[in-house]
């Protein structure tokens, strides 16, 4: 027996649909930034050698960090990486230096590698993402950030849009909250509460599956996914309404927006 399809709605729908609702919840790495591609690799330097120093003969792959690690909170994505290879660990704390071998302390590790590769290279905002984030204010809607990431004030600021940006629910704001990270829709209930509004009332835009799962599991008004690598098909089942690879595809919103549409869209 084959399975029903899962609906999915066209961008023409998908405008219509955002139109109605007041906010738009934004995904930090990968939707807004490329930062995504800093976290994989940083992600990368932490796995394989300790793989390694193991003695684990299967190696750690992008498929991994999809898998198991992707909007995930830093923490929760150790414990899940190390699970899928059986591995257990003590937890540590939060203030666990980066050299031990505890889930906090390997979390740590990566996030010096991160750190590292954002002071070096810096980040700079995905163009379609910045002409949509311009076309949504433009419409009237409200915006926020929601992202599981420790670090997304430094790396608003890096990109230079952080003042873009009234409401951050950041893996800090969610540690102080006690709010349970992605897939649990928990942080982007608490970004529509910060902006007076129920999650009915919003969008989620995400590029993985835990946040398109948070998304979906909150009842949202629409989850928009953005295909950086997790896969159309996957973001669909995990939830998405429309699954686009840039979000200027959905441009422009309305008549009185000031974004242009992509060369070869329809107006």
């Amino acid at each position: 027996m084959t399975s029903a399809p899962i609906p999915v709605l066209s961008p023409t729908d998908a405008r219509e649909r955002l139109l109605s609702l007041k906010a738009v919840l934004f995904d930090l790495d990968g939707v807004l930034t490329p930062t995504a591609d800093v976290h994989m690799s940083a992600w990368a330097r932490l796995f394989s050698p300790y793989l390694a120093s193991r003695g684990i003969a299967e190696p750690y792959t992008d498929a991994d960090y999809f898998a198991y690690i992707d909007g995930k909170p830093r923490y929760d994505g150790v414990r899940s990486f190390l699970a899928s290879r059986s591995i257990s660990l003590p937890e540590g704390t939060p203030d666990d230096p980066p050299q031990l071998d505890t889930v906090c302390g390997l979390g740590n590790r990566k996030n010096s590698a991160f750190t590292e590769s954002l002071e070096a290279d810096g980040v700079a905002p995905y163009p379609g993402s910045l002409r949509f984030l311009d076309a949504v204010v433009d419409a009237g809607l409200l915006v926020a950030v929601v992202s599981s990431s420790r670090n997304a004030d430094p790396v608003l600021r890096a990109a230079g849009i952080r003042d873009r940006f009234d409401v951050v629910v950041d893996g800090l704001v969610a540690a102080e909250m006690g709010l349970a990270g992605k897939p649990s829709p928990a942080t982007y209930a608490y970004g529509a509460h910060l902006l007076g509004l129920l999650p009915e009332q919003c969008v989620v835009v995400e590029d993985a599956h835990s946040g398109v799962q948070a998304g979906r599991d909150g009842k949202f008004g629409l989850v928009l996914g953005v295909d950086r690598g997790a896969g159309v098909a996957e973001l669909l089942e995990s939830g998405a309404d429309i699954v686009v690879d840039d979000l200027d595809v959905l441009l422009p919103l309305s008549s009185h927006s000031s974004s242009t549409p992509t060369p070869g869209e329809p107006e």
